[in-house]
Parts: C-alpha cells; sequence; structure tokens
C-alpha cells in the first residue's frame, strides 16, 4: 500500500485500521533528535571567533571610515579644481567606485567560502584589504604625477571594494554557526561593535592630526598616515584568523557527509558553493536580504560616514567640530551595542529592526532640524536620536541575515546581496546626498533620503521570518552546555502512560 500524501489530512477511519503505520508516518516526518546531532559550543572557542572576525570588520571600517573622514583632503590631493564641489564629487565618486565592484568581490569569495571553508577566505581578505589600504597611502600626489594619481588611487580602492566583498558575509556567518542559537544575537552584536570600533580608531585619528597639522601639512604628508597605518593592523587580524578552526556548522559538511541521524534529515550535507544555484533557488531570499541591506546601509553610511562632511562642507563647521560630536556618539553606541543585541535574543530580531527603521522614518527630519540649529547640544541630541535608532539595526542584523539563508550557500548568498545592495544604496550614500543637495539647495535632503530608505526597510522587515532562538537553517541546533542539549532531547520524549 502506498504512503499517504503528508499533505493530506488522514482518514480518521484509516488511521484506526492502521495505527502502526501512521505512527511510523508520524515519527518520519517529525523524528526525533539524538544527542549526536546537538552541536555544543566551546565558550573559549566562541569569543576567539567573535574577536577575529571583529577585528576584521574593524579594519575593514577603519579604511573606509578614513577615507571619508578625509574626503575634503584627499580631494585637493588627488583631483585638483578651482570648485570644492567638484573635487568633494570626485572624491566621494571614488569612494564609491570600491563599493561597484563589491558584488565581484562577494561572487568571488561569498562561492569559494561555501566551498573550502570561512576561515581560509576571511584570511586572504585580510590580506587584500590591508594591501590596498596600505597601499593609497605610498601614492604620489596628483602635483607628483597628474592625472596617474587618480588612476592609482582608483585601482586600490577597486582592491579594497572586491575584498570586502568576501568580508561582512563570512564574518557574520562565521560569528552566526560558531555562536549558541540563543545567544547568537549577542555575540552577532560584536561585529557591528568592530565596525564601530573601526570608525571610532578612524574619527579619532583624523581628528587628532587635523587638530596637530595645519593644512598644508595635511596635504602633503598628514593624510597618508591613517592609510599607512593599516598594514600592521592587517597582519594582526591576519594572525588571529589563521589560529582559528572552521566553524562547526561547515565542519558537517566536509567531506561530503554529515554524521547525524534522521532527526537531521534537513541538515545540510554536502559543500557546494554554487553561484547559480544561489541565483536560481535564493533569488526572493536574495530580495529580502537587499532590500533589508539597503535601508540598514543608507542610515548607516548617511551617520557614520557622511556627517563629518556634511557638517563642515554643507553647514560651515570646523572638520575637527562635527569628528568629535560624532566621535562621542559612536563611542556611546559601543557602550549600548551588546545590550541591543541580548534584547534582540530575548525579544526577536523583527521588533529591534522595526524599532530602527520606524525611528528613522520619524525621527530623521526632527534630527536634522535640530543638527542645523547650530549649537553643540543641538547637533548632540540630533545625532544621538539617529544613533539609538541605527543601533537597534547594528546590535541585530548581523544575526538576522545569516539566518535567512541554509548553511551550504550561507556565505555566498549573504555575500551576494549584502554587496550588491552595499554597491547600489551604501557606498553611493555620500555621493547621491552631495548630488542632491547640490541640484535642489535644500540641506534637509540626508533626513529625505534616509526617510526613503527606511520605509523599504519597514516593509522588508514586515515580510521577513523570525529566527531568534532557533537553529540556523541547514544547521543542527546548537546549545552551551551537554545539560542544555540533554534536556532538548528529553522535550521530544513522550510522557510514560500507566
Amino acid at each position: 500500500m502506498a504512503a499517504p500524501d503528508p499533505h493530506q489530512v488522514a482518514d480518521p477511519e484509516a488511521v484506526k485500521r492502521h495505527p502502526a503505520l501512521f505512527r511510523a508516518i508520524r515519527k518520519r516526518q517529525n523524528p526525533r533528535l539524538r544527542r549526536t546531532d546537538i552541536t555544543v559550543t566551546d565558550d573559549q572557542a566562541v569569543k576567539r571567533a567573535v574577536k577575529a572576525a571583529s577585528l576584521g570588520n574593524a579594519m575593514e571600517w577603519f579604511d573606509f571610515g578614513i577615507y571619508s573622514y578625509l574626503a575634503v583632503t584627499i580631494g585637493h590631493v588627488f583631483f585638483p579644481s578651482g570648485n570644492d564641489t567638484t573635487q568633494l564629487l570626485s572624491s566621494f565618486a571614488t569612494f564609491a567606485v570600491a563599493f561597484l565592484v563589491r558584488p565581484l568581490g562577494g561572487m568571488f569569495f561569498g562561492p569559494m567560502g561555501d566551498k573550502i571553508g570561512r576561515k581560509k577566505v576571511l584570511a586572504l581578505t585580510m590580506i587584500l584589504m590591508a594591501v590596498g589600504t596600505f597601499a593609497i597611502g605610498l601614492i604620489p600626489s596628483h602635483g607628483t604625477i597628474g592625472v596617474w594619481a587618480a588612476v592609482l588611487l582608483i585601482a586600490f580602492r577597486m582592491l579594497q571594494g572586491f575584498s570586502t566583498g568576501g568580508e561582512y558575509g563570512g564574518a557574520s556567518t562565521f560569528i552566526a554557526e560558531y555562536a549558541p542559537d540563543k545567544r547568537r544575537g549577542f555575540f552577532g552584536s560584536f561585529l557591528e561593535f568592530g565596525t564601530l570600533a573601526g570608525y571610532v580608531g578612524a574619527a579619532g585619528l583624523v581628528t587628532a592630526l587635523y587638530a596637530l597639522l595645519d593644512t598644508a601639512q595635511m596635504e602633503s604628508w598628514g593624510w597618508r598616515i591613517p592609510f599607512l597605518v593599516a598594514g600592521p593592523l592587517g597582519l594582526v587580524g591576519l594572525y588571529l584568523r589563521l589560529k582559528l578552526d572552521e566553524t562547526p556548522a561547515f565542519q558537517k559538511l566536509e567531506g561530503g557527509t554529515a554524521h547525524a541521524t534522521e532527526a537531521a534529515d534537513h541538515v545540510e550535507s554536502t559543500a557546494k558553493g554554487d553561484l547559480a544555484k544561489i541565483f536560481r533557488q535564493y533569488w526572493p531570499t536574495l530580495i529580502l536580504c537587499i532590500a533589508l541591506v539597503g535601508a540598514y546601509n543608507i542610515t548607516d553610511y548617511m551617520l557614520l560616514s557622511y556627517m563629518p562632511t556634511y557638517l563642515s562642507d554643507e553647514l560651515g563647521y570646523s572638520e575637527t567640530h562635527g569628528l568629535l560630536i560624532l566621535l562621542a556618539v559612536m563611542v556611546f553606541l559601543m557602550v549600548v551595542i551588546s545590550r541591543f543585541g541580548k534584547l534582540s535574543d530575548r525579544f526577536g530580531r523583527k521588533p529591534l529592526l522595526m524599532t530602527g527603521m520606524l525611528g528613522f522614518l520619524f525621527l530623521s527630519l526632527p534630527a536634522f532640524l535640530l543638527i542645523r540649529q547650530g549649537s553643540i547640544i543641538a547637533i548632540t541630541i540630533g545625532m544621538l536620536m539617529l544613533g539609538l535608532s541605527l543601533v537597534c539595526m547594528l546590535g541585530t542584523m548581523s544575526a538576522a541575515l545569516p539566518a535567512l539563508f541554509p548553511t551550504n550557500v550561507r556565505y555566498g548568498s549573504l555575500s551576494v546581496g549584502y554587496n550588491l545592495s552595499a554597491s547600489i544604496f551604501g557606498g553611493t550614500t555620500p555621493l547621491v546626498i552631495t548630488a542632491l543637495i547640490s541640484w535642489s539647495g535644500s540641506n534637509l535632503m540626508p533626513a529625505y533620503y534616509s526617510m526613503a530608505a527606511a520605509l523599504i526597510g519597514v516593509i522588508a522587515v514586515a515580510c521577513m521570518k523570525e529566527t531568534a532562538n532557533q537553529p540556523l537553517a541547514g544547521s543542527p541546533p546548537s546549545v552551551e552546555t551537554a545539560e542544555e542539549a540533554a534536556e532538548l532531547v528529553h522535550a521530544q520524549s513522550p510522557d510514560p502512560k500507566f
């Protein structure tokens, strides 16, 4: 007799006649986990993984931060012109160039990370990023070699962008696959702690240079210092990453087999980094990822990258004025970000993400109206309003995004989706806002732009599934202790009948 279709409701009379058969079918459809199916995490290994991934992310955003904070100076060094707006647009266009090649890096490194492992690819991206950033610090100025200075700048920015294409997807996947299910938000928040640390390091160093050096010294040699610092930082990050083991989830894929029972049938057991498969089978999730990342990146780059330039170039404040206030806001966000990660573990990813999106939707205009007032208190309050909205996303997104995709295509899918979105929306944010202000004559354009992004984000968050406290798709449950694993197994056991 053919087994009944599992999608159809069984005939009650048939169930009575063949109880043993239907019990077997139910067990097959809902198999029980065994203790060996469950991953028990090593707390020290998780912390090492978080540290190495976060440091790499810090270096990435240190590199991008110093470029955006030095945008005005770099415009003078590499794009000499009588028009300050043209210089700034040229500088931000070069900033955006790195993002145009990020999808290519994502398509190259992402599937590679699903084939050969997360650790090896993350080490390679670290090397390339360090080389690209260090090389920018060695480029002669336009006054020395003419147009070739801009050509070399664009070439090394493209190398930075290509390597970054494999960084965020890999680092967030690395932490997500190491972390226990119930604390993935908390540990994932440290990836964005690294983002803020990179920006703080860049803002602090650039602020110090502006305070210590005059304009001529900055344009002559001072701007090179932050780029040259990236070389030694890259070596430290590479050392930490090479010391790590591969993630437990990927180890189950290595060799093409996963030692799991029927209860883990949903666990992926082959490592096939297939780019065509990602676009063919996961395109709806890719679109959702692109929408989430687009809304998040526009607001992120608007506040953390573009704001100092906005304050100095559009509102006429000194470079150090805006940087010092932003620095204070970012340090505050670093202090609270892990608490928002914990909140996402407790209440879910969707409530935190929705709070952040709605914050930008309703608070952007009041915040920029305050910032435009010009007093330190007004600017600080306005930036804190934006910062608290952003930290709701910063503390949650690095746990929410990896959970969108199954293990065997997670690195590749997230790298492709994240970097396509970052390319279209994130890196172009300073360029688009500067152009909009120039076109419209309104310095409230950053508020309107972030509100439009937040509206798309609200729709995307409403469409996503809640993934807090659940195993990653394609991976078995991950817990902190053997006792917790035993409780999971025991919870599936039926109550004894007497």
